[in-house]
């Protein structure tokens, strides 16, 4: 198969075009170069479907946003061009600001609520003293057992069977060594406190 050097252009803009779509579509922001790529693919074909200039353009300015791309690539991409056949003959497609301007929320941020959140609200809790015997730091995670923790630290196991710290979720505590110190624990899971 012959390809002219403008058929190998349209292959290689398909190809990071493709690479582009993977990514976004597992999530992941775009470099400029997978921005401009996935732009004039779409410009490409929305041409060759037979849309006019002005409709390609405008769909060109609804492909991506601040949002699908990596930090300051929508400032660094302010006009995108490609030659793009349409049924009436090649055009100049030329797309001032192709980037959209993002959300007012960026990616991955995180919302606060206004009031504080009680966590493991309704749940009883229970007091524990525990002590560390040993010789070393000992921590313990927010929904680690707490009868199966280290042997170093002294406890009432069979009181702390089906409990676990009332800390919140991902955090924990530290014992030093030699350190005694009073936890609230509420039951590890819903099935237990019904089980109370």
């Amino acid at each position: 198969m012959h390809l002219t050097p403008r058929e190998q252009e349209r292959l290689q803009l398909f190809t990071v075009a493709e690479l582009a779509r993977r990514r976004r579509t597992r999530g992941r922001r775009l470099n400029a170069p997978e921005a401009i790529a996935l732009i004039c693919d779409e410009i490409l074909e929305a041409a060759w479907d037979g849309l006019s200039l002005d409709e390609v353009i405008e769909a060109a300015g609804r492909v991506l946003t601040a949002d699908d791309v990596m930090d300051g690539v929508a400032d660094i991409v302010t006009t995108v061009q490609v030659e793009a056949l349409f049924p009436s003959g090649t055009s100049l497609v030329a797309v001032d600001r192709p980037i959209g301007p993002g959300s007012a929320t960026p990616p991955g941020a995180v919302r606060t609520g206004e009031e504080p959140i009680e966590i493991n609200a309704g749940r009883p809790r229970t007091t524990l003293t525990i002590r560390n015997t040993g010789d070393t730091v000992v921590y313990v995670s927010s929904h680690y057992p707490l009868h199966e923790v280290n042997q170093a630290l002294a406890l009432d196991r069979e009181a702390a069977r089906g409990l676990r710290l009332d800390i919140a979720a991902g955090t924990a505590l530290t014992f030093a060594p030699g350190e005694e110190r009073e936890v609230v624990l509420v039951p590890a899971s819903r099935k237990t406190q019904e089980r109370a």
